[in-house]
């Protein structure tokens, strides 16, 4: 399986503005991703997991090391990767409509076309009859669901997604895992999506990642057994169980650590 996104031996160390010493946010960390898959990362706050991220969306710069994307080097952000973060980043400004053209528009696609892209997403999103509705006047969950639509209207090969969900009650998060897992299921897009949800990133992965404390490095690479596509109920299996047992084990262990940093 060819790799289609490569990140090769990335570190990230910040530099103290006031003049103290570095903070290293990221070991020399390398992963391989193939087309289609979905990674999940897992890991204690402050491991460099939204870092990563960033790196991959071109947000920000490594201190060493490269990562490629279909072949091509990342030095900046691109119409290839659509990024999504934990925070609704809507335009209160714009309609559902026109948040979700917003990077048609940006690209001079005729309105007419415009139109018929976002609306394709918005129906996939389940947002239909909410068009001309503005952000205030939606749930989180709607919100969310229309920054979805508006970096899968863009055409991107890849989603980049940090913690989607993380600000949404529980039942919400379900429906929004459920959703997006049928829309990557239909769609095949690369996924990379951060999380502190061990729960979901079990039952949304083709792979999860759990990273160390900081500076963070790939501690466990697991891939997730279980086929396409597929139902909640899969997470009171005895299958789904064990693996969240021996994940939440990894992720502990590095909670505990990061905590001794601290101390």
């Amino acid at each position: 399986m060819s790799h289609f996104l490569s990140i090769d031996a990335v570190s990230r160390t910040f530099e103290s503005a006031t003049g103290g010493p570095a903070t290293q946010a990221l070991q020399a960390t390398s992963l391989t991703v193939a087309e289609n898959d979905f990674i999940t990362i897992l890991g204690p706050s402050g491991c460099g997991k939204s870092t990563l991220l960033r790196i991959v969306a071109g947000l920000d710069q490594q201190t060493t090391g490269n990562v490629t994307l279909a072949g091509q080097r990342v030095t900046g952000p691109g119409a290839d990767r659509g990024m999504v973060f934990q925070s609704y980043t809507l335009f209160p400004w714009l309609t559902v409509r026109d948040n979700v053209c917003f990077g048609l528009n940006e690209r001079g696609l005729a309105r007419a076309e415009q139109i018929e892209i976002a609306q394709t997403f918005i129906q996939k999103v389940g947002l239909s009859g909410f068009e001309n509705h503005y952000p205030k006047q939606l749930s989180g969950g709607m919100q969310q669901r229309t920054a979805i639509a508006r970096a899968l209207a863009n055409g991107p090969r890849m989603l980049l997604m940090d913690e989607p969900f993380g600000a949404l009650d529980h039942q919400t998060r379900e429906l929004m895992q459920e959703l997006l897992l049928g829309i990557w299921e239909a769609e095949r897009k690369t996924v990379l999506f951060v999380t502190h949800d061990i729960d979901e990133a079990v039952f949304m992965a083709s792979r999860v990642v759990v990273m160390s404390a900081r500076p963070g490095r790939i501690k466990l690479d697991r891939a997730i057994p279980f086929a396409h596509p597929r139902h909640y109920g899969i997470k009171t299996t005895p299958e789904f169980m064990a693996l969240k047992a021996e994940l939440t084990e990894q992720v502990r262990a590095e909670v505990l650590a990061s905590q001794q940093l601290i101390a």
